[in-house]
């Protein structure tokens, strides 16, 4: 017998101001489209519904196979006087590990009468781009975007005719176990509960997947099992190859995002049900799972930030650096095996933005059956931009609209909607029939020692050429300019992008990197996919470290960065079989191994050839703008070098060996008639 209780309207009210903070308060403040399609979807989403209310069972047991528990909520359209409506309808499946007790507070402060709508227009109206805070403004104006909804419980959506579920993963929120962080049962749990609500009384058998950044990533994983029941799924910023998304982004093995995140959800995890205290319910199995392991992979970021020597690692560290162990292929996805409809949503800037387009690519259905939106977002202001004129609608309307195709069989176009969505950095939102874009060219441009003259303030002001240029020897020292950066910005998942004159204009990080600055463009220039750099390195101990931007310099100076990459100097070996070249056989994504049986120490003082791949990215060179390389000897906060590899490079300066028979460049996609 399913368990009833009412929501706490007081709790809600006491928790207002944090949900607001913490960015999960959003209404519907969707803003009339000038499309039809996108008229007609929002229309179908924010008007009447089909159902006055929502029925809610809280904390329903789901045995797996192996006996574990794990608990969820489930929420029922309602007739009028609260009672659940008694015919099956499709499910939509939400796993997280941040406590469904997060989604429960957004809900519940959303559905306080008359609360939600005049806090939106508030906060939609605010700008601090004058007093130069519009990270802020962005975080703001992202709440419109539909992101709490398909966090956790989106009630249009399940007053339209939906059952929707929100499971805490295994060994996280009230669920028993020990939480994998991915691992195979974890990802066997995904099917299991697709299985178990297809088989349930209020479900008809077909099942969506829905959810943000983790349960978009088991999502994908879910979707990769094939599970009979599932009919679609809508990931949020998911990820799918993880080692190479935040483990080691850009292919520099470090620590940046990963110890605050494992904190948080070991911290939420702890957190005991308090209801069942109360009424004499207590989950002790629950109690002593966690007792048995408090902090699930903490023990890994302190041996990774405490361990002297390469010869120390233990054990456990090393599986990680293992490319075959179970617990490595775990983290690595297969998004070839996706076989069911698929909307992915992802930022530029996102701490996932080398996965998204790369998951879209992979996914094997046809056309109409997969789609993509990328915003100008980071992970924290997902969504940021959606549904105001001129761009897609929010995600909530997206999503629903998926669902009711999918699910429900209903022609609302939904599957000829353009198959690509991109904000186009220094444009605005376009539209394409695939990404990369058709018709891109990869060409080399040059590091060059001669002064560009554009950037007077950066350590050194070379310039990108079309040809190489003559022999010289240029350094950079490790420091801590990149503090203030769109990289601190977006390897802290969005928390550091308040301030603009970091996270929007690279010229305070650039007092300690090296600058290689092109000609302006005579015309509009796109450039769509991804990119690649070739340094020719000398060191003076035996590793080192190597982060690269590409940006966007604007006529007034200002330089946008539009992508970023990085390598750990030792690691530099790659993997050709999953590397990709373009056409003139320079890398686009030298994919890295990243294992200690790959590893190889620098030679100091000798040349040493690196490529670093960089996240795709799709933006278009306004005339009179020009294409810029940065290069720089570390990456702080963005992502901290494992100890040994910390200690190996003693922190020495680093030169580039700007040699004409052996030149450094980037290999760069842009459009044919380039305006240089």
């Amino acid at each position: 017998m399913l368990r009833r209780r009412r929501p706490i309207r007081a709790l809600a009210a006491a928790v207002t101001a944090f949900a607001l903070f913490s960015g999960v308060l959003v209404a519907s403040g969707q803003t009339a489209a000038a499309d039809p399609l996108d008229a007609q979807l929002i229309a179908t989403h924010q008007g009447q519904q089909q159902f006055p209310r929502v029925f809610i069972d809280w904390d329903v047991p789901i045995t797996m196979s192996d006996g574990t528990v794990l608990k969820g909520n489930v929420y029922r359209p309602a007739d009028a006087t609260g009672q659940p409506v008694a015919a099956p309808m499709p499910t939509i499946v939400n796993l997280t590990p941040y406590t469904k007790l997060i989604g429960n507070i957004a809900d519940s402060t959303m559905a306080v009468p008359g609360l939600a709508e005049p806090l939106m227009r508030i906060l939609s109206s605010i700008d601090l781009s004058a007093f130069g805070m519009g990270g802020i403004s962005d975080l703001m104006h992202a709440l419109p975007g539909g992101a709490a909804r398909t966090f956790a419980v989106d009630r249009n959506l399940v007053q339209s005719g939906y059952t929707q579920v929100v499971v805490d993963v295994r060994g996280t929120g009230f669920s028993q176990g020990t939480w994998q962080v991915f691992g195979d049962r974890e990802q066997q749990d995904g099917a299991e509960v697709v299985d178990w609500a297809a088989a349930q009384p209020w479900s008809n058998g077909k099942i969506g997947m829905s959810g943000i950044s983790y349960s978009a990533i088991n999502q994908l994983q879910t979707a990769e099992r094939k599970p009979a029941a599932l009919r679609a799924i809508f990931p949020i910023v998911p990820g799918s190859d993880l080692i190479r998304d935040v483990a080691a982004p850009g292919g520099a093995l470090g620590i940046g995002f990963i110890p605050e995140w494992l904190l948080a959800v070991n911290a939420t995890k702890l957190l005991p049900d308090l209801m069942s205290i109360l009424n004499g319910k207590f989950d002790w199995v629950w109690l002593a799972d966690r007792v048995r392991d408090p902090f699930t992979f903490f023990n890994l970021v302190i041996e990774a930030l405490a361990t002297p020597s390469i010869e120390q690692i233990k054990p456990e560290m090393r599986t990680l650096l293992d490319e075959q162990s179970p617990v490595r292929t775990a983290f690595i996805g297969n998004p070839e095996r996706i076989e069911v409809p698929t909307f992915i949503y992802g930022g530029w800037h996102d701490i996932f933005t080398y996965s998204s387009p790369r998951v879209y690519n992979a996914v094997n259905v046809p056309a109409g059956q997969k789609k993509l939106v990328m915003g100008d977002t980071y992970h924290v202001s997902t969504g940021s931009g959606l549904g105001v004129p001129g761009a897609p609608p929010s995600l909530d309307v997206l999503q629903r609209a998926w669902f009711d195709k999918w699910l429900k069989d209903i022609d609302n176009g939904i599957d000829g909607y353009e198959q690509v969505h991109l904000w186009q950095q220094g444009g605005g939102w376009t539209t394409a029939p695939s990404f990369p874009r058709p018709g891109m060219d990869y060409r080399r441009m040059y590091f060059d020692a001669a002064s560009s003259g554009t950037a007077p303030g950066s350590g050194y002001d070379g310039s990108l050429v079309t040809t190489p240029g003559g022999p010289a020897r240029v350094t950079v020292a490790p420091g801590l300019s990149t503090l203030c950066s769109r990289d601190a910005a977006q390897g802290t998942a969005g928390i550091l992008s308040a301030f603009d004159a970091c996270a929007k204009d690279a010229r305070i990080s650039e007092t300690n990197a090296l600058t290689f600055t092109s000609a302006p463009v005579d015309r509009p220039t796109q450039v769509s996919g991804p990119i690649a750099v070739h340094l020719n390195t000398v060191l003076d101990a035996t590793d080192g470290y190597w982060t690269v931007t590409v940006n966007d310099v604007a006529p007034d100076g200002r330089s946008t960065v539009w992508s970023t990459g990085q390598r750990t100097a030792s690691l530099r070996a790659v993997n050709e079989a999953k590397s990709t070249r373009s056409p003139n056989g320079d890398y686009t994504d030298p994919y890295p191994p990243l294992t200690l049986e790959t590893r190889q120490p620098i030679v100091p003082g000798q040349p040493t050839v690196i490529d670093i791949g960089l996240f795709a990215t799709d933006g278009v060179l306004q005339p009179g703008h020009r294409l810029r390389i940065d290069v720089f000897a570390g990456n702080f906060p963005s992502s901290i070098p494992l100890r040994p590899l910390l200690n190996e490079s003693e922190l020495k300066p680093q030169h580039l060996q700007l040699d004409p028979n052996q030149p450094s460049w980037v290999n760069i996609p842009v459009a044919a008639g380039a305006g240089w």
